[in-house]
């Protein structure tokens, strides 16, 4: 689909405004922010999410006269949304260990996650445009994303944070190997001058140990909203609402990470169905292919219809309905089954070092 170029034009004066806004008028000052402030502005971050959503579903209706098209963007708008905010909030807990390892101060977080989504804004433009070239030019990609994903959800069923090894971290070694660093911090700074020469602070390499995490988790959630859809806009525009309000997400999560910790089993299990998804065609031409689509084979024929799309409005119902269930249970299974008494002092004790 070719939007109108006006519908790109909207999107980024909205971001625009929305990170004039947090920098210049709610954040203009570092400071720690209250719970109140990070339940309100959580709110209004996925509120202007779902506003947008509602300006794509106006937008395709009206350009495209089609209800139905519209109507499908807005759910894969939304699905791909619930998908990256959710990973994007799985993901907070390795900034908590970054910033716990590292020390630094509360009120200096602020600035580090704000340059970080900076960053993460046009690292991400870059990989979802390439990424959407790639399985335009050469469609088997997908299959490959697909087998990835799959990997990655089995995977996440039994990994856990403190695999993140900060420590021996390559990028620490290769940042302080060619960056002359102070190692310690000098309020918001990112760089002094000591002795006339320039050198980069602590919290220098706390911003460039966060951009390249972060660059490590979009290798993970671009494919898995390519698993949706392979639209650029949706795809760019639903991955940017939901790191969007990553710093409000951050404090919120520091001062809830106590209670949803059964998301990750839940995101394990999106990744795996999202890979198996996006493997389906495959499977559908190779078993056409062997056995062939008569009458006789109702899974044939199934296969075969799948493979010519009829079925692809059930299928975004179901990935949408496979996401919020996940989610959804995941929340409520945390509250009905709170961590033990070991585990939350486990996971406090990560954080007390903020």
């Amino acid at each position: 689909m070719e939007y109108p170029s006006w519908a790109w034009i909207v999107f980024f004066v909205v971001v625009l405004i929305a990170l004039f806004v947090d920098v210049a008028i709610v954040n203009r000052h570092s400071h720690a922010p209250t719970r109140r402030e990070t339940f309100i502005w959580s709110a209004v971050w996925v509120s202007l999410a779902l506003a947008f959503n509602g300006f794509i579903y106006w937008m395709v209706d009206s350009h495209f006269d089609d209800h139905t098209l519209a109507l499908t963007k807005t759910k894969e708008f939304f699905t791909g949304y619930l998908i990256e905010l959710s990973l994007s909030v799985d993901n907070l807990f390795i900034f908590l260990l970054i910033f716990g390892y590292f020390k630094v101060p509360k009120q200096f977080q602020h600035r580090v996650l704000f340059w970080g989504i900076m960053g993460a804004l046009v690292m991400r433009m870059i990989m979802i445009f390439a990424g959407a070239e790639l399985v335009e030019r050469f469609h088997w990609i997908i299959y490959v994303f697909g087998v990835f994903l799959l990997y990655t959800g089995i995977k996440m069923f039994s990994s856990n944070d403190d695999e993140f090894d900060i420590e021996n971290s390559r990028i620490v070694g290769l940042t302080t190997r060619f960056i002359p660093l102070t190692k310690e911090f000098d309020g918001e700074k990112f760089f002094v001058r000591r002795d006339g020469k320039l050198m980069g602070t602590l919290l220098l390499l706390v911003l460039i140990v966060v951009e390249f995490t972060d660059l490590i988790f979009a290798v993970d959630s671009i494919p898995a909203i390519f698993g949706i859809t392979t639209d650029k806009f949706i795809v760019y525009t639903s991955n940017i609402f939901a790191i969007l309000g990553l710093r409000t997400f951050f404090f919120l999560l520091a001062d809830l990470a106590d209670r949803f910790h059964y998301l990750k089993i839940a995101l394990a299990f999106i990744l795996s169905f999202i890979g198996v998804k996006m493997l389906l065609p495959l499977v559908a031409e190779t078993f056409v292919r062997v056995f062939g689509a008569d009458g006789n084979s109702a899974f044939g024929q199934i296969l075969q219809r799948y493979q010519n799309h009829e079925f692809s409005q059930t299928i975004i119902n179901i990935s949408l309905g496979v996401v919020v269930g996940a989610i959804a249970l995941a929340i409520i299974f945390s509250i009905i089954f709170p961590p033990t008494e070991s585990e939350t002092k486990e996971l406090m004790d990560k954080l007390d070092d903020k």
